[in-house]
């Protein structure tokens, strides 16, 4: 599996699951980011290198960053499959824009907040175009 692909699912996961303990287990924002960041870097900083180190360094912050996507209000994302894009367009910049980052501050709250508005927009799209238009007479 290829690196790339492997942190477009850490991604994935991240924003899922927090997702998830956000709003099914009702666990609020806040909580399901720290509880699944905290699980997971805990998890790196232990675990034996069994990836290479740059994995073990991207893994846990492409996960901390992907767990602000899941921080949003079912009213934004309005279900848990709509944080499955979203998670895929925060890997996707993170991965191709990160190094521009390098040094400021909110970087990843920046590509969070990017990758949920990228979402909506696809949502709000796609609700425009299945709805059907008159004919006319």
């Amino acid at each position: 599996m290829s690196t790339n692909l492997l942190l477009l699912l850490v991604s994935v996961l991240g924003a899922v699951s927090t997702y998830v303990f956000n709003v099914q287990f009702k666990q609020g924002p806040v909580r399901a980011s720290a509880l699944l960041s905290l699980v997971v870097a805990l998890v790196f900083h232990f675990l034996p290198p069994i990836f290479p180190s740059i994995l073990m360094t991207k893994i846990p912050l492409i996960f901390f960053g992907a767990s602000f996507v899941g921080m949003s209000a079912p009213k934004i994302l309005g279900h848990k499959s709509w944080s499955v894009l979203a998670g895929l367009f925060f890997g996707f910049i993170f991965l191709n824009t990160s190094k521009f980052f390098t040094g400021f501050g909110g970087g990843l709250g920046t590509t969070a907040c990017l990758s949920v508005a990228m979402t909506v927009g696809v949502n709000s799209l796609l609700q425009k175009l299945t709805l059907k238009v008159p004919v006319g007479r």
